[in-house]
């Protein structure tokens, strides 16, 4: 009989769940750090956890025995998923459970801070009546901006609504047409957004393209009193620019539910005149432990029992022979969604995929699925895999068509992309290059052949004389290696439209594509950032990145 170990407090709904069971065994062993932790998960089949247990390389090293890890919640920050794949270890979570807890947390925050609730409780506990000093602000009529539109979003929009406010939003991945239907109205960007509201919430992960989303210029952007709320992940709002909006009055508020690094006891926004922060509050409701608890358990029941593996945030329940058959076309895939996901910040409409030669003839609903994952990777609240990714897109209202030809072109099997917005149609073409060497091989109207990792700029420019010359000018100026260039033409004849991709060692500096849109015949040029050829996400067999 398979023996779980509860990791964590956990709800007792999800305990009696495991109880009444009836196949599984657990115990409830809390507060393990190291050696002790390692040597308890040793003598386990299944593993339930929250947010306090440390679930590092060093404590899964060498465990041979568990096989699964749920998390109650979403985050799962705290499992080293790299070990947990290299030892076979399914690592599952939760991310529907706290969803209405965290928007209830969101609008609490606000209105707290309208109200001066907190400073005006005090005040009566000082033994003074300031019933002037705390007047208010009501959220009817105002302006909410929501940056991120997945499902605590969604829910934060409603409730807003609710209270008449109007709605603003941003998501690169809810289509105008989504968004109208839920109420609100899109900005095509966070900066458009940022001068028109009266209050600003983030619901998005953290990573690259969102940390200090939010810093000193955007908060110049926003009118005088905009009040900030983020019960998403720290990080996202730059605290040293928070703090300096506040002192200099054009903050109205500023509540916090997430810091950077947690726990955190320290921060100079901690007592500061319109500060309201609690200690990472957004889940903590009986109703969302309930609800990840049951959710986490029967995740565990569902995998010793029939095998089900649902909610992976590492891997995917596909037989090995299979993944090593497809494992190059899915990679080609993934990275073409990463691309696309970088070339057109426009909400898409629909996404196409057309699948020619002997690819036709494997498993495409994987070979879309890895698509629609690279596609969201960097856009989700929750982790996107060969799982959950085309649910993602449903959720949006984004459709995937797939088309299949058998028929050889110029390569013996080619995989088609596009990605239709209200604004373009972007396309790119990839294919496979012996094993495992992914290749671009078209980018919208032009043949090419560029490699489909590392650090790329893309540039559109007219097809004439010292155009690539000065390009290697600015880069080595710039000291920015060109490990590799292609150039595809849209006809035979030179003058007219090219497209020109450079394969970079290093990221180069906001001056230098400054430079390069800056030179005559040069009309975008943009950066796309791919996996190194060699790294492969988890659910693909890799260590991540």
């Amino acid at each position: 009989m398979p023996r779980i170990i509860v990791l964590d407090n956990l709800s007792q709904d999800g305990l009696d769940l495991l109880q009444s069971a009836g196949n599984v065994e657990y115990e409830v062993r809390t507060g393990l750090k190291g050696e002790q932790l390692r040597d308890a998960l040793l003598e386990f089949d299944g593993a339930i956890c929250r947010s306090g247990v440390k679930l590092t390389a060093d404590v899964l090293e060498g465990n041979r025995r568990l096989k699964v890890i749920a998390r109650a919640g979403v985050g799962t920050d705290n499992i080293d998923k790299q070990a947990a794949t290299r030892q076979g270890i399914v690592v599952m979570n939760t991310p529907g459970g706290n969803t209405i807890s965290t928007a209830e947390h969101t609008i609490a925050l606000m209105l707290a801070l309208s109200r001066d609730v907190y400073p005006a409780y005090w005040s009566l506990v000082e033994g003074r009546w300031d019933r002037k000093q705390y007047m208010g602000t009501q959220l009817a009529g105002k302006t909410l901006g929501i940056i991120g539109l997945g499902r605590v979003g969604q829910a934060v929009s409603t409730r807003a609504r609710a209270m008449e406010m109007r709605v603003l939003g941003y998501d690169p991945f809810l289509p105008a047409q989504r968004a109208k239907e839920l109420g609100i109205e899109t900005c095509s960007s966070a900066t458009e957004m940022l001068p028109l509201v009266d209050y600003l919430t983030v619901h998005t992960p953290l990573n690259d393209e969102t940390r200090d989303l939010i810093g000193t210029k955007e908060v110049e952007l926003m009118r005088p009193g905009v009040r900030l709320i983020n019960c998403a992940r720290g990080g996202i709002y730059n605290e040293q620019a928070l703090v300096e909006g506040l002192k200099s009055g054009h903050l109205g508020g500023v509540a916090l539910d997430v810091y950077e690094s947690e726990p955190c006891t320290d921060s100079p926004l901690f007592g500061m005149p319109g500060v309201l922060c609690t200690p990472h509050l957004g889940a903590s409701t009986e109703e969302a432990q309930t609800n990840v608890a049951v959710e986490a358990v029967e995740l565990l029941i569902d995998f010793f029992t029939t095998g089900a593996i649902r909610s992976a945030v590492n891997m995917v329940p596909i037989d090995p022979k299979t993944l090593e058959a497809l494992r190059g076309y899915l990679n080609v895939a993934y990275r073409l969604g990463l691309l696309l996901a970088q070339v057109d910040h426009s909400p898409p409409l629909a996404c196409k995929l057309r699948y020619e030669g002997e690819v036709a003839r494997k498993d495409c609903r994987l070979l879309s699925a890895a698509f629609a994952t690279g596609l969201l990777e960097h856009a989700m609240e929750a982790e996107v895999n060969l799982v959950n990714a085309e649910v993602l897109l449903q959720q949006r209202g984004i459709e995937l068509v797939e088309q299949r030809s058998s028929d050889f072109g110029d390569f013996s099997s080619l995989i088609t992309a596009e990605v239709l917005s209200d604004e373009r149609t972007s396309i790119a073409a990839g294919t496979l290059f012996g094993n495992n060497m992914p290749r671009l091989v078209r980018k919208g109207n032009f043949q090419l052949e560029s490699r489909l990792d590392g650090i790329l700029m893309f540039f559109m420019h007219r097809d004439v004389p010292g155009v690539i010359g000065k390009l290697g000018t600015v880069f080595g100026k710039h000291r920015v290696n060109i490990a590799q260039m292609s150039v595809g033409r849209g006809t035979d004849k030179p003058g007219g439209a090219q497209v020109g991709v450079l394969s970079l060692d290093a990221q180069p500096p906001a001056e230098a594509l400054a430079e390069v849109l800056a030179l005559e015949h040069v009309s975008r040029a943009w950066i796309v950032k791919l996996p190194p050829a060699d790294v492969l996400p988890t659910w693909l067999g890799g260590q991540g990145h």
